[in-house]
Formats: C-alpha cells, sequence, structure tokens
C-alpha cells in the first residue's frame, strides 16, 4: 500500500493530470475504444516510467499514447524515446491548439479533445519480440484486474451497485 494517496479513495482519480490532458485522455479512450482497443490510462512500466495510455487491440497489439497538452509540456519531456520497447506502436497525442509541428514526423500523432480523437499521422509499427510481449500482456492483465478489484471495492463500500452481467465482446 502506498504511503501517500494522491487520489484519495476514489480508484477512479488520479490527480496527477492538468485539465488540458484529462481532456486529451478521455478523447483518445473513446476514439479507442470505438476502434476496438482497450484502455489503460497511467500504466506503470518495467522501467519505472509510466505510460499515459497503453491500448492492447483485438490481434494483441500494444500502442502506447503520450499525451502532449502544450509545447511546453513537449519541450521538457526527454523521455519519450525510453517507451518504444513497451509497445508495437507509438504515437502522440494533442489538442488542435498545439502546433502539429513540433512532434517528430517519424512518430503517430492524434488531435484531441474531450470529446473524440482524430489520427493525424499513423504510427509506425515495431514488434515486440515475444518475451517482451508475454511480458507485457501479463502485466496488462494484472494490471487491468488489480484496478478492477479496486473500483468492485469501491463501489461496494460506498453502497453503489454493481452491473449484472458480462460485457465482453
Amino acid at each position: 500500500m502506498p504511503i501517500v494517496k494522491i487520489a484519495g479513495q476514489n480508484p477512479l482519480v488520479d490527480g496527477r493530470q492538468s485539465d488540458n490532458a484529462l481532456a486529451i485522455q478521455r478523447g483518445m479512450i473513446r476514439h479507442l475504444h470505438h476502434c476496438g482497443h482497450v484502455v489503460l490510462p497511467e500504466f506503470p512500466l518495467s522501467n519505472g516510467r509510466r505510460a499515459d495510455l497503453i491500448t492492447l487491440d483485438r490481434k494483441g497489439i500494444f500502442t502506447l499514447i503520450e499525451i502532449k497538452s502544450s509545447i511546453e509540456d513537449f519541450r521538457v519531456d526527454k523521455k519519450w524515446p525510453e517507451y518504444a520497447a513497451f509497445c508495437d506502436r507509438f504515437a502522440f497525442a494533442t489538442l488542435p491548439s498545439v502546433p502539429f509541428d513540433i512532434f517528430p514526423e517519424t512518430e503517430g500523432l492524434f488531435i484531441a479533445d474531450s470529446f473524440s480523437a482524430e489520427m493525424y499521422r499513423e504510427p509506425n509499427e515495431d514488434r515486440l519480440s515475444p518475451a517482451t510481449r508475454k511480458a507485457m500482456t501479463l502485466r496488462f492483465a494484472r494490471i487491468a484486474a488489480q484496478r478492477n478489484e479496486r473500483v468492485t471495492q469501491y463501489a461496494i463500500t460506498h453502497g453503489y451497485a454493481m452491473p449484472e452481467g458480462d460485457d465482453e465482446e
């Protein structure tokens, strides 16, 4: 159990993101879900970094999305190249008000707001090794299950009704 809980009790509130970053996150999750991806925000990587969004599509392809809500946000971040080792595809997501030309042309780019997103530039694909894919798949599954457990316990503790049935595809 962490010593400091940034978000308090609610497991759906992280507390680290700006309002603009949360708007991008929301639009990206809606878009990715519509495209058949499952998404985990704030995904801890084995190198100690944290991915803003990681997705898994129906074919088992991992896409890592790095959210950049301003020019300054992009310029001060030098860690994003380290993320390539943890995904098949990498892309940035930003607001329409951020100039698109600041992002490397070699990386994918999404333009998002709080309602949806559009792909501006397709992410390149560089397939993970089988061992890394297995490790990422297990990590993805365990983190998703742990988050589901926290949400379920929070709902039970606070008297929320849990939905019946299974919403799997």
